[in-house]
């Protein structure tokens, strides 16, 4: 059919338009505990099955089935020691021979965020079922940020052992642990996972800038959650009305200290990267100074004039700087992460966690990988205890 001379479009429904449809269609009134179930649908229209919702667990240990419709979930899967947590690692397709077909793991992305990795198994694939597979996980992925706004079901299924208070409300306060986007890449890791108290971190991505600040707060428990979200709150709140960097840690401080005793505090660092440029502006307040990596090795510390810790009624600090250059990693942590020490030895310090950096960083892998494997090369270290958190945040200029 024409129209004024024009070709009229085919609108007609094709079979990917419909496989995804099934998805789009029922997705806006779904409960959360049938999004698998939904999923599981959309596979066995393309021949798909035993298929399977993995999602990493608080610990980053573990890829965790999420239940199906009756209740059954299945044997979670070692992330370093399994084909899927090699689809989840490296953020691409895995596809395994098995005696009744082929297992194929699609990574479960969102905005760059790796929620887990999908399953399934198919008798064949060819580059239009992969295509369909990448464009069904999107969607799921999708559903599954979306639906866990309002239910418990994801989180129980994440969670692999008993959480503190404190811990609850330090994971309801993060944005997603990691964002990879053309430009820039962030990767965060807490530990303890599932006892975290003081220590947090937030980061936004506004047009061409990613806003990043990490907070260590004193003490243990309840308090020290409590001052880390006062802490972050209020950062956001100073980053969102688009005040100076140097003014946000003013704010802070007020928030805080109106807030607790005068003797306690919050150890911070603030940062603003330029996406477009490189160019990496920061304020410390009491904080361990960050790490250059460049080449895949630490090459400096990122020095400044530090101020006292928020709470603590510090002078106006002054914004340090430095231009990246592309593929430049920037690593921040808090002190637990080179203070911890086994019992009766000397802490581990600087040094030796530079050595681990520069060792994880020639195997050239992502940023993800990097952080997570950083985090539990320094906890195998301590003898898989901690006496203290110790967090830490990588983020990636890619130019």
């Amino acid at each position: 059919m024409t129209v004024g001379g024009r070709a009229d479009p085919d609108r007609s429904e094709s079979f990917g338009e419909g496989l995804l449809g099934v998805l789009l269609d029922g997705a806006h009134e779904l409960p959360p505990h049938l999004v698998g179930p939904l999923v599981a649908e959309t596979m066995a229209r393309v021949g798909g099955r035993d298929p399977q919702i993995l999602l990493q667990d608080y610990g980053q240990q573990q890829l965790v089935p999420l239940p199906a419709y009756d209740g059954a979930a299945g044997d979670a899967l070692p992330i370093d020691r399994s084909e899927a947590g090699r689809c989840f690692l490296e953020s691409r397709p895995v596809e395994v021979l098995t005696p009744d077909g082929i297992r194929v793991h699609v990574p479960l992305l969102d905005g760059g965020d790796q929620v887990g990795v999908l399953a399934v198994t198919l008798d064949g694939v060819d580059d239009d079922t992969r295509r369909l597979l990448r464009r069904i996980a999107g969607l799921a992925a999708g559903l599954l940020r979306t639906k866990n706004g309002y239910t418990d079901l994801f989180f129980r299924t994440r969670r692999g052992e008993p959480m503190s208070v404190a811990a609850e409300i330090q994971w309801s306060l993060l944005p997603p642990l990691s964002m990879v986007m053309p430009h820039v890449a962030v990767a965060g890791v807490l530990e303890p996972a599932y006892a975290v108290a003081g220590d947090s971190f937030d980061y936004a991505l506004n047009g061409d800038v990613l806003h990043l600040a990490m907070v260590d707060a004193m003490g243990h428990g309840l308090d020290a959650a409590t001052m880390a979200t006062v802490a972050i709150g209020a950062y956001r709140h100073a980053r969102r009305i688009s005040i100076e960097l140097s003014e946000i840690y003013l704010f802070m401080d007020r928030a805080v200290a109106e807030q607790f005793a005068p003797d306690h505090f919050v150890t911070a660092q603030m940062m603003r990267l330029d996406t477009d440029t490189g160019r990496l502006q920061w304020v410390n307040a009491g904080h361990p100074a960050p790490m250059l990596i460049r080449a895949h090795r630490v090459v400096r510390r990122l020095d400044s004039p530090t101020t006292l810790p928020v709470g603590f009624g510090g002078d106006q600090p002054q914004v340090s700087a430095v231009a990246l250059e592309p593929g430049d990693r920037v690593l921040c942590f808090t002190d637990g992460l080179v203070e911890e020490h086994k019992s009766g030895q000397e802490q581990f310090g600087e040094k030796q966690l530079i050595d681990w950096v520069n060792q994880l960083e020639q195997a050239d892998h992502g940023i993800r990988a990097v952080a997570r494997d950083l985090s539990h090369t320094l906890k195998r270290a301590r003898g898989e205890s901690t006496s203290d958190d110790a967090s830490l945040v990588l983020f990636e200029w890619r130019g």
